[in-house]
Parts: C-alpha cells; structure tokens; sequence
C-alpha cells in the first residue's frame, strides 16, 4: 500500500508516492481559465484524486473576474484537502499599473487566504534585479514566491508558432542565472515555461530540459506539461518525481504514468521506482555470560 495515500485495491503495488507535503514528485494543476472550474467541480477532483494533487493555480488572472466569495470557496475546498493555491502570473499585469498597485494586490492575495504567488514576466521586460525583489516581497509578507523563468519572448497567452518564433529566444543561460538568483533569494521551486521548449515550437528544446535540470536540479524546477505528448516524455526521462504542471483534466491521465499502472505503448509497464521498506527490527538475541569459574565444582 502507498505509503499515507488511501486507495481501493491497495493489495496491487504501485510506485508508492510520498505523502503530502511532498518535496518532489509534486503536480500542480490549472483551475479556472480554458473552462470554468466550481467548487463542485473542484470537490469532484479532490475528492477522488486530491491526494494526488499538490497546487490549485488560477490561471490569467482569472480570480479577478469572480465573485470573492467564489474565490474563497476554492481556496477554502483546496486547503480543507491539503492543497495550496497559487495566483499564477496575474502579477506581470499589475506591473503594468505601479508599485502601489503591486503592494495592494500581495496584500489582497494575503488577505484571501493564497498560499504562492507566481512571479512571472513572460509579456514584459522587468530587471533581473526588481524580480527578485519581488521574491523576497512575497516571502516577507508569508506567501511561497514561485517564479517562472524561461526562454521564449512574449510567452504565456497561446500565441502561435509563427508568432513566438518572430519574437526569437533568450539564451538558456540566461533562465538559468534567473533560477539560480531566485533559490538564494528564498524561492523553492521554479517554474519552467514550456513556450519555445514545447509548446508552440517546431521541434522541442530538449537540449534546454537538459542543461536546466544540470545546473539547477531537478528538485528545484516544475515544467509546464499540459500536455499528454510532454508529460509522458518528462516522466520517461526524468522519472515519475518530476515535478509538473498540467490541466486540471489531465490529473488522472498524469498520475496513471507516474505510479505505473498504465500507459502509452512506449511507457506502459516501464516507469518503475525503487523503495526500501523499513526493515523490521531482529529480535534481540540474549548475550552470552562466559563463565568466570565462580560457583564450578
């Protein structure tokens, strides 16, 4: 049986997740954006695979074309199933309108109970040096920072290939760096944006997977995967704990590949991990006394 994971036909092994809060290995899903996501959706979710489920994020900013008491009962429903939430990127849209609107929307997040807030600039050109500010701003004010770094120019609204592709990379050393600073800054998980790596691409980036994974851990990154194609191929190359973001759609399908028990032809039956189980105690064996000659006849 998985170790802290209730489940039905606990008596066929599975690869045995880490119970929450976990360190790797952690999904985070998408709420509200593509489609509307209620708290009776949201309760259907957790409800059978909540423990599988590690971050609700809204996604564009979408909590702020709800009702508050709307927003607060999906945080209310992810924190009662041991979920955090996160804002997503809104916050590169309110840089846009100043500090002091930077200030009252951390606070407001605060207020309304989000656990991370994502610090991402994906549309717009910020200083290296005001984003980890910005880090050390969330972290002040007792929400998780999680910055996005990546490679694309104007990343993050489904943007075409053709269109990304005008706008040209970065470097990947250039991410890289941005990662680095973010973990000494007080970050502990990056997010990877998967636009100019493998979403809206000709062919996928995997080279700056690689050299990502290389200089800064596997342990410290979560790749965008939101879909099947790039999730299996994270999975198949860099085990099931890798840490992913996927459609609140694709929980299922994401968790089905990590713990082994089914697959495409080219994962089923080959993502397998190996857990030592606590070995039980030997029974102690009695000391033998040698004989000191005393009472012999």
């Amino acid at each position: 049986m998985s170790i802290g994971i209730e489940r039905s036909f606990d008596f066929l092994p599975v690869n045995e997740r880490e119970p929450k809060p976990r360190k790797r290995g952690i999904t985070e899903i998408r709420g509200p954006y593509y489609a509307p996501v209620g708290k009776r959706y949201l309760l259907d979710i957790l409800e059978t695979m909540g423990a599988y489920v590690d971050i609700f994020k809204f996604s564009g900013g979408s909590f702020s074309l709800m009702p508050g008491k709307a927003v607060r009962e999906l945080i209310d429903t992810c924190h009662g199933h041991d979920v955090l939430v996160s804002t997503g990127g809104f916050i590169e849209r309110v840089l846009t309108h100043g500090p002091e609107a930077v200030d009252r929307y951390l606070r407001e997040c605060k207020a309304m109970g989000f656990d991370i807030v994502e610090v991402s600039s994906g549309f717009i050109t910020v200083p290296p040096d005001d984003l980890v500010r910005l880090v050390g701003k969330v972290r002040d004010l007792g929400m998780t920072p999680k910055p996005e770094v990546g490679i694309q120019f104007g990343a993050g609204g489904a943007s075409s290939a053709e269109e990304l592709e005008a706008e040209g990379t970065r470097d990947p050393s250039q991410a890289i760096r941005a990662a680095k600073r973010y973990l000494e800054a007080g970050a502990h998980l990056v997010m990877i944006e998967s636009e100019g790596i493998t979403e809206n691409v000709r062919g996928w980036r995997t080279d700056v997977v690689a050299k990502i994974v290389n200089e800064v851990g596997l342990d410290k990154v979560m790749f965008e995967a939101a879909d099947p194609e790039v999730f299996s191929w994270y999975v198949k190359n860099f085990g099931p704990e890798v840490n992913l973001f996927v459609d609140h759609s694709q929980v299922v399908h994401l968790e089905c590949l990590r713990s082994g028990i089914w697959g495409t032809k080219s994962t089923w039956g080959r993502v397998v991990t190996y857990k030592e189980k606590a070995r039980e105690a030997a029974p102690s064996r009695p000391k033998l006394v040698e004989p000191t000659g005393k009472g012999r006849r």
